[in-house]
């Protein structure tokens, strides 16, 4: 840089590996030279100007030139910058794919049709009868298996053929509403009836 230094400059410049006064000492052979100083208070230190070496107005001009021409693309840098990537245009693709399907469900409009619904309920009632059927049919034949059994040995059994019972949280959902019994008048009577 061609500014005036201080001898405590120099030395802090140098990381403080030239004391301040040993710098000051060493700078004085250099003045004659290549250093001018400047006497204030304190010495100031400055390269001899006329030894510094200056641009033709020429290539000023083409430095300047170059500069102008650089400018655009300074700008169309930033604005290639400014421009998301790959990825952040993956991710707002996936999020706009998330806002169109929640579409509907912000709107109100229903996902399901009473049809589907219908059909729906309709294969709960069947497929939950049959699985308490089923379930009536494992436990009576469990009970046969499991009489002349102790408790023990009948858990033992159990864990041994890999039987899972019903745990609290299936006790629980079938005393809830969704397994509560269907009366009778919504029930579809597939028996004829008798005239």
């Amino acid at each position: 840089m061609n500014r005036p230094f201080g001898a405590v400059d120099i030395s802090a410049n140098l990381k403080g590996a030239v004391p301040k006064t040993l710098t000051a000492k060493i700078l004085l052979p250099s003045l004659k030279r290549e250093i001018s100083c400047k006497k204030h208070m304190t010495n100031f230190y400055v390269v001899n100007q006329a030894k510094v070496e200056t641009l033709p107005q020429e290539e000023l001009q083409a430095l300047e030139a170059e500069c102008k021409s650089v400018k655009p693309l300074t700008a169309e840098i930033a604005k290639l910058k400014s421009t998301p990537t790959d990825s952040e245009i993956d991710e707002k693709l996936a999020e706009a794919e998330v806002t169109r399907a929640l579409h509907p469900l912000r709107t109100g409009a229903p996902m399901t049709s009473a049809e589907d619904m219908a059909r729906i309920d309709a294969d709960w009632v069947r497929w939950r009868s049959e699985w308490v059927r089923r379930r009536k049919i494992f436990n009576t034949f469990w009970q046969i298996a499991t009489d002349a059994l102790s408790p023990q040995d009948a858990a033992a059994l159990a864990e041994d053929l890999g039987i899972e019972f019903d745990g609290p949280e299936h006790v629980e959902l079938e005393k809830g509403p969704l397994c509560a019994p269907v009366p009778f008048s919504n029930r579809t009577n597939l028996k004829r009836k008798r005239e």
